[in-house]
């Protein structure tokens, strides 16, 4: 049986997508599967002794319960905290999509889940032709939304849904990750989201610079989660 793939996405940068990604790793393993992390591209990494590393893919590799190598995790991996098309570009690396469809073949076949997280959102350029949404699009993942809760959000949110179903996908969830402390009207805002987005919410998250991550494995887990 071919396991669960679920691609994060979000309605910008820096709207939480790795905290997510990470709590569903958690959510999932706590329902007792197998479940991996695949960050197929990252920007921002850091020199180490073991090459480039992301913080972002770190953290999925700490939140799965697969044992896998940094480099299963996180394929290609770039220093400047740009986008990660820019970042190829200048490292003069073409990012091939069968290398990174090898790699989430080889975690999917140890799995039931495999969460992917993507960068920036929905459309971010690959390279000069392809974005993350080709990605989600050949390996066929269902989708989870994480909405930045801020102003601005509600065109954000729903030019992003119906960009996925325009690709064939479905948006299978989303959550709302409060990043504006100062957000007026967020409950008017958050119930034209439950209304107008084509999938539950699974989870509200209040503004919270350090996560609760058992907290929030626990409430995605309690959630209308989709089964493998």
């Amino acid at each position: 049986m071919s396991p669960l793939g679920l691609f994060v996405t979000g309605t910008d940068t820096g709207v939480g997508k790795t905290r997510i990604a990470a709590g569903l790793c958690r959510a999932y393993g706590l329902r007792g599967l197998r479940v991996a992390g695949l960050k197929p591209i990252a920007s921002g990494c850091a020199p180490t002794a073991g090459g480039l590393q992301s913080d972002d893919a770190l953290e999925l590799q700490r939140a799965m319960n697969l044992g896998a190598d940094y480099a299963e995790v996180n394929p290609y991996a770039f220093e400047p905290a740009i986008a990660p098309h820019i970042a190829a570009a200048e490292a003069g690396v073409r990012i091939d999509l069968a290398v990174l469809r090898r790699a989430y073949e080889r975690l999917a076949v140890r799995s039931d889940v495999v969460v992917v997280e993507g960068a920036g959102g929905w459309l971010a350029p690959i390279d000069a032709e392809r974005t993350f949404a080709d990605l989600a699009v050949d390996w066929r993942l269902e989708v989870v939304l994480v909405v930045g809760l801020r102003l601005g959000c509600l065109n954000h949110a729903l030019l992003t849904a119906e960009a996925i179903e325009r690709r064939g996908l479905r948006c299978v969830g989303w959550v709302g990750n409060a990043i504006d402390s100062q957000f007026e009207r967020a409950a008017e805002n958050l119930a034209t989201l439950r209304a107008r987005l084509p999938a539950p919410c699974l989870a509200v998250l209040e503004y919270a610079p350090v996560c609760d991550e058992a907290a929030l494995a626990r409430t995605l887990a309690a959630s209308a989660l989709p089964e493998p």
